[in-house]
């Protein structure tokens, strides 16, 4: 397993944190094929009944490694960013998210695939896919606007505009805000609750809140297929490269 992507066991609760703080947890292909492997090895282990995902050195995630998407060459299928909102979106047991600092992107759009989400107030949810000329990802199309209204939904994935913790709240993302120190613990507590639940009734009653994964990865995929093309695109292409110039100022 990646040391980017640290797993480790509480009575039933896997706890899954990114760990590459020096890049705030910017998510990069390695780190995606570890995340995927996990998810797909928990969903077949009865001892594994809620994940809690959780970012190292006071942020969750800035997103996606951009060096990735300068770099882009596989096809929408093979490119494991995909292959990890898949597998969240499909995952059959309780997801958890304990969100201090910057969620960034997929950041954002991993929480709507969560069920329970934990939040300090400064916490920094944003979703700036058009500003790098490429369209949302991970569902958000459909589901940005279901949970927080067109409107606001306008505002943030057009936009791209940001929101702190006590907006995520009001707006339904976020469940509960507490000080950094205390969100992992609140998330973890969470999921040891989740852990107890039975097992057979708890699934059923989040599938059918839920509803059919299907739309949810039908939606994931056309996205994809967009996004992949936007990858190469010139704008895409302009907007990675003056990004990349800027850091090295």
């Amino acid at each position: 397993m990646s040391e980017k992507i640290v797993v480790s066991e509480h009575y039933g609760v896997l706890r899954l944190l990114m760990n590459r703080p020096e890049k705030k947890n910017a998510l990069d292909r390695e780190m995606y094929r570890a995340l995927v492997a996990t998810l797909e090895a928990a969903a077949g282990d009865d001892a594994v009944r809620a994940i809690v995902f959780a970012g190292a050195g006071g942020n969750f995630t800035s997103g996606n490694d951009l060096a990735d998407f300068r770099d882009f060459a596989a096809s929408a299928e093979t490119f494991p960013a995909l292959a990890f909102i898949r597998a969240a979106a499909g995952f059959d047991k309780p997801l958890v998210a304990a969100v201090t600092g910057d969620a960034v992107g997929v950041g954002t759009t991993l929480l709507f695939h969560c069920d329970l989400v934990y939040a300090s107030p400064d916490a920094r949810f944003r979703m700036p896919f058009i500003d790098l000329a490429l369209p949302p990802e991970g569902g958000a199309s459909l589901l940005v606007p279901e949970r927080f209204g067109m409107a606001r939904a306008s505002q943030y994935l057009l936009l791209g505009d940001g929101f702190d913790g006590e907006e995520a709240l009001r707006l339904g993302l976020v469940n509960r805000i507490a000080p950094p120190k205390a969100v992992l613990d609140l998330a973890m507590d969470a999921g040891r609750r989740l852990a107890e639940k039975p097992t057979q009734a708890l699934r059923a009653a989040r599938r059918l809140m839920r509803g059919d994964p299907k739309e949810i990865l039908a939606r994931i995929d056309a996205e994809a297929a967009l996004f992949e093309k936007a990858l190469t695109s010139p704008e895409a292409r302009e907007r990675f490269a003056a990004f990349f110039a800027s850091r090295s100022r």
